[in-house]
């Protein structure tokens, strides 16, 4: 229909089949079987036709079809442009889910970059430990996840995009900072921790566990900051992600124990399994690698 339209309007404007038909490289026949359709259509007489004269005779009901198709063919152009320009302008809403860390220390950047690239995107973000946040990706709550730690490798796919390193992290001045520790020393220590369920959590256990460390006192916040205050604070001493404790280092409300060995682990993007992700989701995963491979680099 839409093309049959568009040879009206050419019929109409040049009132002459012949120059019609050469305008938009269709033969006469096809012309006056186009307009044949369109009357049959709407069931009237668009063009008056003249054997003797080599011009044309708008009906009156041919022009009310010729202001409505000039519309029809408009409003379709411009349809067709708003999409193509949707296709390339990322829209929408996106909803991240990010463990606490991440959500806290490494986003709040990323996304200050994220946002000026992609400026119609409205963002979303929920924070709460690994195992919930993987259960809202689960649920369909968020349209991806940003976690530390291990992933429950049934129906997930989960890809790491950076590399954490975990320190020990004890309050400025403390007797342990300069000198050569022993296990019994730390087993003497308070140990501050997140909560079961967070990756710090996770890592904390892994660290004592691998180093044969039997806590004897462990005092829980649900937050990194928290931990971190009260290890300023004098509380305890904690094993938390280098990412936490950066800005405390500079003002050495904190210091940083020497240990034998480096401790890292992955920050992963969650999908759930079997979903095709959005463009939204794409991109973001797409200048998540690249911020990261940028600060690699620097």
């Amino acid at each position: 229909m839409i093309d049959e339209l568009k040879t009206f309007i050419q019929v109409v404007e040049y009132k002459n089949f012949t120059k019609a038909a050469e305008a938009i490289n269709l033969s006469q026949p096809s012309v006056s079987l186009h307009i044949k359709h369109l009357e049959e259509y709407f069931n009237t007489t668009l063009i008056q036709r003249s054997i003797k004269q080599k011009n044309i005779n708008i009906t009156q009901s041919g022009y009310l079809l010729y202001e409505r198709a000039k519309q029809i063919v408009r409003l379709l152009d411009d349809t067709k442009s708003d999409l193509l320009d949707y296709g390339n302008v990322v829209k929408g809403q996106l909803h991240i889910g990010a463990s606490f860390t991440i959500g806290e220390y490494f986003l709040p950047v990323f996304l200050g970059h994220f946002s000026k690239e992609y400026p119609h995107l409205e963002l979303k973000v929920t924070i709460e430990n690994s195992h919930n946040i993987c259960d809202k990706v689960k649920n369909f709550e968020v349209d991806l996840a940003l976690v530390e730690g291990t992933v429950p490798s049934s129906g997930f796919v989960a890809n790491n995009f950076y590399t954490d390193k975990m320190v020990v992290a004890v309050p400025y001045n403390h007797y342990l900072s300069n000198k050569v520790f022993s296990i019994e020393e730390l087993e003497n220590q308070t140990w501050i921790s997140r909560e079961v369920g967070s990756g710090t959590r996770e890592y904390l256990n892994l660290f004592l566990s691998t180093n044969n460390i039997n806590a004897k006192n462990i005092i829980v916040f649900g937050s990194n900051y928290a931990v971190k205050e009260a290890v300023k604070n004098n509380l305890g001493i904690t094993f938390i992600s280098s990412l936490v404790t950066e800005n405390s280092l500079k003002h050495k409300e904190i210091s940083i124990l020497k240990t034998s060995r480096k401790y890292i682990r992955p920050f992963s993007y969650v999908l759930q399994k079997g979903i095709i992700p959005s463009k939204a989701v794409l991109v973001f995963i797409d200048m998540l690698k690249e911020y990261v491979e940028g600060i690699i680099s620097e």
